[in-house]
């Protein structure tokens, strides 16, 4: 699969690259990451990025602005994205070929050459595979997608905690880093917290609600993101630390936006995944989203996670 899709690379002068919508690290790191791997590789052809600003994540990289006619002969790479929903800039279709490279269970299986490995950290982790699958044809790795890997297996790991980190994640966290790259930057730009999102979090932490079985929930209101002056993605952000908690086994956080209320799903050793499907969302065993429209619905949400903490001993 990697040779097909170097294969592809080869004989494409013009490449796009998406990711999802409200990207994290490990969405700009695979995407971006890739992009100036194929810039350093191949100084003749076009490689842009496209896709939906996030502020927090715009030290990493700036995404370009490209007209619709560019599409017609360009190859077209999706990283970290399972679902043809929750692709950032739905322009991606109209390309010439399409390649998907995920890491997410596969329920969605688009692209005329699909690459998704449930196994990998993050996607970022795949894509230092592909650079090593090619680079004795003469893929290069620079400093700079070098960061951007790194990057996303850092945030995509939880700073190498979380169940999907593996002896190859730190291996090739390590070959990234004996490039030239410096961690401690990187870490301090990816969880430096502003004072307004460091005082939700503590309203979060004060008033979450735990069952005796170990479930977990937070419900932000548009109400609460207005007082705090907080976005909803900054406070979707704050979903992790529900898990430092004793006793907790599971949790759900609910953030209310214009349309719909955003569902982040974490466990810690029970499979949540099927339950984010059934809210019209998805994910990993371990970490899921979903989406709800109405608070009675998201009340549903807690009593379903109720249940499968009260069935998983």
């Amino acid at each position: 699969m990697k040779q097909q899709i170097l294969e592809e690379i080869r004989t494409h002068d013009s490449i796009i690259i998406h990711r999802h919508v409200r990207p994290d690290p490990d969405a700009y790191g695979s995407q971006c990451g890739l992009s100036e791997i194929l810039k350093a590789s191949y100084p003749d052809k076009k490689i842009y990025v496209v896709g939906e600003t996030e502020p927090s994540l715009e030290f990493l990289y700036k995404m370009d602005l490209v007209p619709d006619e560019l599409y017609q002969d360009s190859l077209v790479i999706v990283c970290d994205t399972a679902n043809q929903a929750r692709v950032s800039d739905q322009r991606y279709h109209t390309g010439k070929k399409l390649i998907k490279i995920d890491h997410h269970p596969n329920d969605d299986q688009y692209g005329d050459i699909i690459w998704v490995d449930t196994s990998a950290s993050a996607t970022s982790e795949m894509i230092y595979e592909l650079f090593l699958e090619g680079k004795e044809a003469g893929l290069q790795l620079s400093k700079k997608a070098a960061e951007l890997l790194y990057t996303g297996i850092v945030g995509d790991t939880g700073r190498f905690l979380f169940p999907s980190t593996t002896e190859k994640t730190f291996q090739y966290a390590s070959a990234l880093i004996s490039v030239g790259i410096k961690p401690t930057p990187i870490y301090d730009e990816l969880y430096k917290t502003k004072r307004n999102v460091a005082k939700l979090s503590g309203f979060v932490l004060q008033n979450f609600s735990l069952t005796s079985s170990g479930a977990a929930s937070m419900k932000i209101t548009k109400e609460m993101l207005k007082e705090y002056e907080v976005t909803p993605s900054e406070a979707s952000q704050l979903v992790g630390i529900l898990g430092n908690i004793e006793g907790v086994k599971a949790w759900v956080f609910f953030v209310e936006e214009e349309t719909q209320i955003r569902v982040r799903l974490r466990a810690k050793s029970l499979v949540i995944n099927g339950l984010a499907k059934r809210y019209n969302g998805g994910g990993h065993p371990l970490a899921s989203g979903a989406s709800v429209y109405s608070w009675e619905e998201a009340n549903q949400v807690v009593q379903e996670l109720e249940k499968l903490c009260q069935d998983h001993i």
